[in-house]
């Protein structure tokens, strides 16, 4: 029993990184921002008919574009978090700028049909805290009598986190009539890299999983509205494990390093706006958005050999809003100007709370510029500032000790705070 309370608070502490984007730009682990037009209008696109942007959050609006398209750019995240603790205040020590790409081609086969292909990255995380960030879980004490005094770890703290998950969206819309469009698709996301580290246990992997969307715009006159919606799916992870104290494993309170599969579900997600074109040059729009992070429940772990249960980790994550404003003005026939505003809540409870996942409500407030070229090309450049509220963490349960669970406890109690910056660039073409 003791060797697999051990190697399951290991294998939780390293698996809640999965959920540990939320300092970066939304609630939970996501990241909404999946085309340059969207990060510059704070993500409030999914009832816009004009923008190749916009296919992105909903690919029905491919249906209102008479031509083909093809968009490839990057969006750069710098990510600052700390957290002030019993041992002073600590820097996230990742990556200065974190790279993700952004890429959308749509076809037109003909009057009624488009063919869509998107990749973009819409959830993931990098966050590095140094060992003895958090007291309670540093240094160690030795083992009681009759036992030798060998010196046994007090806890289990996260050190490295880093996910990355790409989503590959081929879709297909169909124009009903000059005035509805709906579009259906399938998401598969592919977790190509995924390094789960705590002071006792190392994990790492990579896998898979498939879902499918779903999408409708509507557009009469100067209005628009649009809805797009994304299943669930469940990300296939198939990592190895590694002990990084071996005492454990002398003692048989850890087990030995072996291959590890691991079952992540990702939530739902459910966008609704309407847009109101002012004039010919200003159009404004509004968009809520619904994580089903209540999704996010259990996270099991199991040996790849005979498919052992090591830990159900549970989360117990609620679903949240946000609510998104986004203008567009056209400066001159060429140029246009961008202009967003974001309000995102708060996924996770204090009864989980992790320092992985340190979610907090946000801000988002954004800029950015498309300029046209000439012969179908256009530039895009976006810029981004999340400030996230500070959380002031004490603690919903006291901590118990090497064995038993960290997230929402005494152990990782302090204050948390943090911002980010984003920047995207794109460059598209019409044919």
């Amino acid at each position: 029993m003791n060797k697999i309370l051990s190697v399951s608070a290991a294998l939780a502490g390293g698996l809640a990184a999965l959920a540990a984007i939320p300092q970066a730009q939304a609630s939970g682990f996501a990241v909404p921002e999946l085309s340059t037009a969207g990060l510059s209008t704070a993500n409030a696109m999914v009832a816009n008919p004009e923008e190749i942007g916009a296919f992105a959050y909903n690919p029905a609006a491919m249906g209102f574009h008479d031509k083909s398209s093809l968009a490839l750019g990057a969006m750069f995240i710098n990510v600052n978090l700390s957290v002030d603790t019993a041992s002073g205040s600590h820097d996230s020590e990742a990556p200065e700028w974190v790279g993700a790409p952004l890429f959308q081609a749509a076809f037109k086969v003909n009057d009624q049909w488009r063919a869509g292909l998107g990749v973009n990255a819409p959830f993931g995380l990098e966050t590095r805290w140094p060992e003895g960030t958090f007291p309670p879980l540093t240094g160690s004490t030795p083992l009681p009598r009759p036992f030798p005094p060998i010196p046994i770890p007090n806890g289990n703290q996260p050190t490295k986190s880093k996910l990355e998950v790409l989503d590959i969206t081929p879709t297909a819309t169909y124009r009903i009539n000059d005035a509805i469009s709906v579009s259906a698709g399938l998401d598969y996301y592919w977790a190509r890299e995924a390094v789960l580290n705590s002071s006792l246990a190392e994990i790492d992997g990579d896998g898979g999983g498939w879902g499918w969307n779903l999408g409708v715009m509507f557009r009469k006159d100067a209005w628009s509205l649009g809805a797009s919606y994304h299943s669930v799916a469940t990300l296939a992870l198939d990592g190895t494990y590694s002990p990084l104290n071996q005492t454990l494993v002398l003692l048989g309170k850890a087990l030995p390093g072996q291959a590890a599969e691991l079952d992540v579900n990702l939530p739902w997600r459910l966008q609704l706006g309407v847009r109101y074109a002012i004039n010919p040059k200003l159009a404004v729009e509004v968009d809520w958005t619904r994580m089903g992070w209540s999704e996010f429940q259990d996270i099991e772990v199991k040996t790849e050999s005979g498919g052992q249960t090591v830990v159900t980790d549970v989360n117990d994550w609620e679903d949240a809003d946000a609510l998104r404003l986004g203008m567009t003005y056209d400066l001159m026939p060429t140029t246009q100007l961008r202009l967003g505003y974001s309000y995102d809540e708060n996924a996770q409870p204090d009864a989980h709370f992790s320092a992985r996942v340190p979610d907090r409500d946000r801000q988002l407030f954004s800029i950015g510029v498309a300029h046209d070229l000439g012969q179908g090309y256009r530039i895009e450049a976006g810029y981004m500032y999340v400030l996230g509220e500070d959380r002031n963490y004490s603690g919903d349960t006291p901590y118990a000790g090497l064995g038993t669970e960290v997230n929402g406890t005494t152990a990782v109690a302090g204050d948390y705070e943090g911002d980010v910056n984003l920047f995207a660039i794109e460059v598209s073409k019409a044919f």
